[in-house]
């Protein structure tokens, strides 16, 4: 039988398990999406290729499986930054470019640029598809690349020229994922294992740091078995949030040093347990005075090349975290396990934590970004999602809205790259539709992507998003004013965002006063539609960016 190489891309991620593609129609791909729709996908059309690609990313740490795009040329140009945060986020993307055919190729045609060479350094891996019989070949390559080790995007571009080429279907293999992607869990060396034991249950002090590849699979029950038995203190940050939920008795929150007070202990501890934690910045490199330096390190990681990165460390277990964990607790069994006094100073500040963040829910007006805060927490139910971007107003819902389950609470990468939490929030009511979803965002973050509530009134994704607006890119203004003492460029205008909403056929709603946002949240969750508050808030400096700022003047590094 003779297919086409739109038809071989088809099959080919169907065995792979896909269903879903994001993406923007335009010429390069219309041989592709014609075979997409005729063969029964779901196509989410954004209204720009970086919504889509961020929306990919989501999707593939929402539901574990590879999220898809599909774009043409000038929209491979848009999709790029999507993938340079889809590879800071390490999430499972294939982003499949069309392009003009191969015959004029090189020859200045319309359209052409090097889309290989312009995604190879945000990906993990970057090829030309040259042949339509090649297709099965390329898309397992790409997949398979995916998903090894640590997770992150991969890029194939597929000339339109491919997509329409016939070849017989019988000529060439079809690989599934049983076959072309080892099976089963990256185990740890048992004399590791026991040496890892032993350094904890010697520790009077130590920490669990857990990161995105804790968060690779189902292992919460392994995680809670694993902290009942040690009784240790443990902390998440990344898609690692609500692997534990932050109301387990052991479990003390979001790892942020600039949030929380407890994650500041790290630098007391004499033995540090990271899973899929990166040694890197936001951990001090793991180097003195973050993590001292007769403290012991344990790294469990996917990735050989971040073992030992910046910091040597005294046990690296090369595997899949989750399954090590699932070792380190047999072995575990074996020992009489206490709860150190250590474990007291982390209740402690947790509490201190919540004490210094509600001091500031007060009924000023404009509103402070707490006030908002708290009505959120006063309505959360453990199955929403929380989605957070931007700086100052979102940090405060970061550093008190709990985690309370696996895949419920975003936030931006290490990257910081503004403007991805409206697609994400779309994505989370895609990958869970019976959940309610929260998109808090700054002013400035939203104006990114805020014409993807027009994708998301068409697809009938009722989101909330409860937008701060203090009309300033809040945390650099702040950053400017704390060191250089005047703002520049970084003032916005107090825009109506709820009458754009409601232009696009969303909900929208201004809120002023601390008396009306939770009843106007209560009429946004009532709209069976998405919807959009615009809460006017005061520009308040936030912790962290009051930490920036101090390390700045200490150390002159303006």
């Amino acid at each position: 039988m003779t297919i086409t190489g739109a038809q071989a891309i088809t099959r080919s991620l169907r065995l792979e398990g896909v269903d879903t593609i994001f993406t923007v129609a335009g010429d390069h791909i219309l041989p592709l999406l014609d075979v997409l729709s005729d063969e029964g996908f779901r196509l989410i059309d954004c209204r720009h290729e970086q919504a889509a690609v961020h929306m990919a990313d989501a999707w593939g740490r929402l539901t574990g499986k590879l999220g898809v795009t599909a774009v043409t040329t000038p929209g491979h140009a848009n999709a790029i930054p999507g993938l340079a945060n889809a590879m800071s986020s390490e999430s499972p993307v294939l982003n499949i470019s069309g392009s003009a055919g191969m015959k004029d190729l090189s020859r200045g045609i319309m359209q052409e640029i090097d889309q290989v060479g312009m995604a190879k350094p945000v990906t993990k891996g970057a090829w030309l598809v040259h042949d339509a019989s090649r297709i099965p070949d390329f898309i397992a390559l790409a997949v398979r690349t995916c998903f090894e080790g640590r997770r992150g995007p991969t890029h194939l571009t597929i000339p339109m020229d491919v997509q329409s080429q016939p070849f017989d279907e019988a000529s060439v293999s079809w690989p599934s994922p049983a076959t072309t992607r080892r099976s089963g869990s990256v185990l740890g060396p048992p004399d590791q294992i026991t040496e890892a034991i032993c350094l904890l249950q010697a520790a009077e002090r130590p920490l669990i740091v857990a990161s995105t590849p804790a968060a690779y699979g189902d292992w919460t029950e392994v995680y809670e078995r694993f902290l009942d038995i040690t009784k240790m203190p443990f902390m998440t940050e990344e898609a690692a949030r609500g692997i534990v939920s932050d109301e387990h008795q052991y479990c003390f929150g979001f790892f942020d040093m600039s949030q929380h007070q407890a994650a500041n202990l790290i630098k007391e501890s004499d033995c540090v347990l990271l899973l899929g934690k990166m040694l890197d910045f936001t951990i001090g490199y793991g180097l003195p005075p973050i993590i001292p330096a007769d403290a012991k390190v344990i790294q469990v990681d996917p990735s050989e090349t971040q073992i030992g990165r910046n910091r040597g460390v005294d046990v690296g277990i090369l595997g899949d975290v989750g399954a090590v964990v699932a070792q380190l607790t047999e072995q575990a069994r074996k020992c009489n396990w206490d709860e150190l006094p250590w474990v007291e100073r982390f209740r402690e500040l947790k509490k201190s934590q919540i004490q210094r963040m509600n001091a500031f829910v007060t009924d000023e007006i404009p509103l402070r970004s707490m006030r908002v805060h708290s009505v959120i927490a006063a309505q959360l139910r453990p199955d929403d999602v929380l989605v957070f971007d931007g700086g100052d107003y979102a940090y405060y819902g970061r550093a008190t809205l709990p985690a309370r389950a696996p895949r419920s609470w975003y936030y931006l990468p290490n990257l910081g790259m503004l403007g991805s939490a409206v697609p994400v929030a779309m994505a989370a009511k895609l990958a869970k539709p019976n959940s309610r979803v929260f998109c808090i965002t700054g002013d400035g973050a939203f104006g990114f992507n805020a014409m993807e509530i027009d994708t998301a009134v068409r697809l009938g994704l009722n989101i909330v998003i409860i937008l701060g607006n203090d009309a300033a890119w809040g945390i650099d203004k702040n950053i400017q004013v704390g060191i250089y003492g005047k703002p520049v460029v970084t003032d916005l205008w107090p825009s109506r965002y709820d009458m754009v909403a409601e232009g696009l056929g969303a909900y929208g709603e201004l809120v002023e006063r601390p008396e009306d946002i939770a009843p106007a949240l209560d009429r946004a969750l009532a709209a069976n539609r998405p919807a959009l508050l615009n809460i006017m808030v005061r520009s308040q400096i936030s912790p962290r960016a009051q930490a920036i700022v101090d390390s700045r003047k200490n150390h002159g590094a303006f």
